[in-house]
């Protein structure tokens, strides 16, 4: 089956946005400001701590001006992707960074196998195409490295697909795990890192990339 075809148990139009102008119109302004709340954040932070490869070459999939990183842990490399050059510019841990509306071209321009973890916080909810990104991000991971999907409740509606709207919380990691197993992902965990009480709730479904 090709990978297009993958959610073909889900009507067209669940990938449609009420917001239907170009994407690169909507991202032109240049937003330096943080997505979810400072504890929520330390919360990712810290898990990225738990999971990522120090001296590794880590993608940041859909970044701008921050990347949550730990500040004391050293990568090789950081690249880092976005809608905005301007705010990726501004990102003090990328090495290196390209735009690219994935929406219109989802294959990465990277090599196979030349990823060691790839990160994606709060912007799987805008993919119109989220099992080609998602197999995209696993050609060019390593076997048996980690793509970490991060979201919350908050999110620039318009330009969110329908079904996500739809959806709660429990709704979305179960979204995002579909698009993991269509992918072809093994070992895929969810983690609730913050449960919306005290600050932004944060979710993280996990999936690696089988080892041959």
């Amino acid at each position: 089956m090709a990978i297009e075809d993958k959610l073909s148990e889900l009507p067209a139009e669940a990938f449609l946005k009420e917001d239907s102008s170009d994407d690169a119109a909507f991202y032109a302004p240049v937003r330096l400001v943080t997505h979810i709340d400072e504890a929520a954040t330390e919360s990712l932070t810290e898990y990225y701590r738990t999971l990522l490869p120090a001296g590794g070459t880590v993608l940041d999939l859909m970044s701008s001006w921050v990347s949550h990183l730990p500040a004391d842990v050293a990568f090789s490399e950081v690249i880092g992707h976005g809608m905005n050059a301007e705010e990726l510019r501004h990102n003090l841990r990328l090495n290196r960074t390209f735009v690219q509306n994935l929406n219109r071209s989802p294959i990465l321009p990277l090599d196979a196998d030349s990823c060691d973890a790839v990160l994606c916080c709060v912007g799987v909810q805008y993919l119109q195409q989220p099992v080609k990104v998602f197999a995209e991000v696993g050609r060019i991971l390593r076997p048996g490295s980690p793509f970490i999907v991060s979201f919350s409740n908050r999110c620039f509606s318009t330009k969110a697909v329908a079904i996500w709207r739809a959806l709660d919380d429990d709704g979305h990691a179960g979204l995002v795990r579909l698009y993991f197993e269509r992918a072809g992902f093994g070992d895929i965990s969810t983690s609730v890192l913050r449960d919306g009480s005290e600050s932004d709730p944060l979710i993280a479904v996990v999936g690696r990339k089988e080892r041959p």
